[in-house]
């Protein structure tokens, strides 16, 4: 584009150069013509023995011939024709294009002499020069075209060889489009293709790793939910067949306290140890189901669900504060999302009863335009997180997998030196929520 404006631009100075120059050219030799035909009239008329000056012009201009960038008329006193002046025959085989000749031509001078008997007519004419000047310009231009073609040429085969590595970089990307991560670029000469290249390269390995990630979060996800699943038919077997078993055992034992309370004190007082045994197995029983599987989960939901978690945590340790404070419109939310917040719950409070000694713990649980918030925040003597290896602390592990399954954040705040406790921050989106 570049190259074709200034052919363009070259192109216009040249016609309007031209334009100037052949006005020049015929206006000095119609001034040359006029000024030899004056001197010839002139001449004339002092040396009458040579005859009428309608003559004598006649004779003079067929001598003279063709004069260049004029045309000569010459007429008697009844206007008929003593003499027209041959065309020009300077480059008569050149016939410039119409548009050029409109650009170029100048005006046309008219110089009229009355001589006796006749009248001189000398008109301007630039054919001559217009066919010289179209024969350069045509040169000029057709060694412009070529120069620009050649130039194009040679332009597109440079960059068609700098930007050959532009294919193998379009290929890689395909080839990551479709899924290949394991696609690498080599090294290129050319600094700004070799840092696309290990650009391309380090994103395939970014990719790559986050693939790995997702797969081994819902490989996690997966252990996690037959983990659930184990739970739960654990917990009806326990409910469903030992249960039975211990409330049989009661049962017989109660039999035979009472047929043996009067008669033989001695095996009613052991028949009351087993009915104590068996109430103890009972509620331990009991305990472990409720730890196993929350029998509340399936029939009132989460909220209810973590009431009575707490509830139970605050009943066996009445010396501490356990709370639960919930703020937004719950509607019914996924088992997958149920399980994993009331699982992060109890992981959390465990932790902070018997690792941070808290006296104080609080669970919030808030669900807004934006998505789901737990917080589980305690008074506990903290930890320091900078110096806390998060991989093999699998309480602290398994509540950030079970968050990052559900594509939520998961933050631990702690501040021992101030006395603040630990905040465990759990936030999910509203898709997940």
């Amino acid at each position: 584009m570049l190259s074709l404006a200034f052919l363009v631009a070259a192109g216009v100075v040249l016609v309007r150069d031209t334009k100037d120059s052949i006005r020049e050219r015929v206006e000095a030799a119609t001034r040359v013509t006029v000024q030899l035909l004056d001197t010839v009239i002139v001449s004339s008329a002092m040396n009458p023995s040579l005859g009428p000056t309608h003559y004598v012009l006649q004779d003079f201009l067929r001598s003279l011939g063709y004069v260049r960038s004029s045309r000569i008329e010459l007429y008697d006193y009844a206007n008929n024709p003593l003499y027209l002046s041959p065309g020009s025959t300077f480059k008569s085989e050149v016939i410039p294009p119409q548009w050029f000749v409109r650009l170029v031509a100048p005006k046309v001078e008219t110089v009229t002499r009355r001589v006796r008997y006749g009248v001189l007519i000398v008109h301007s004419s630039a054919e001559g020069s217009i066919r010289e000047a179209w024969s350069g310009f045509r040169q000029l231009m057709i060694m412009g075209i070529g120069f620009f073609v050649l130039l194009n040429l040679l332009v597109y085969g440079l960059l068609s060889h700098a930007l050959r590595p532009v294919r193998h970089i379009l290929h890689a990307i395909n080839r990551i489009e479709q899924g290949d991560l394991t696609t690498r670029l080599e090294r290129f000469s050319l600094p700004e293709f070799d840092r696309i290249g290990q650009s391309l390269n380090q994103m395939a390995v970014s990719l790559d790793a986050e693939r790995q990630l997702e797969q081994n979060r819902q490989l996690t996800q997966l252990i996690q939910q037959h983990i659930e699943d184990e739970r739960r038919s654990l917990a009806r077997e326990l409910h469903d067949e030992l249960g039975q078993y211990v409330t049989a055992i009661k049962t017989f034992a109660v039999a035979i306290v009472n047929k043996t309370k009067a008669t033989t004190p001695d095996i009613s007082a052991n028949a009351q140890t087993i009915v104590a045994a068996a109430n103890h197995i009972y509620d331990g029983m009991h305990n472990i189901i409720r730890q196993l599987r929350p029998a509340a989960m399936d029939n009132m939901g989460l909220v209810e669900t973590l009431r009575d978690m707490i509830s139970g945590y605050q009943a066996q340790h009445p010396e501490l504060s356990i709370q639960l404070h919930v703020s937004g419109e719950f509607q019914p939310m996924g088992e997958n999302v149920n399980i994993n917040l009331y699982r992060i719950v109890q992981e959390a409070v465990n932790n902070a009863i018997k690792h941070a000694h808290a006296q104080c713990i609080n669970v919030h649980l808030l669900l807004d335009k934006d998505g789901l918030r737990l917080m589980i925040c305690d008074d506990g003597v903290g930890m320091h997180i900078d110096n806390v290896d998060q991989t093999k602390h699998f309480g602290l592990l398994g509540m950030r997998e079970r968050v990052q399954a559900l594509h939520g954040q998961f933050k631990v705040v702690s501040q021992p030196d101030a006395g603040r406790g630990t905040t465990l921050e759990v936030r999910l989106p509203i898709q997940s929520a």
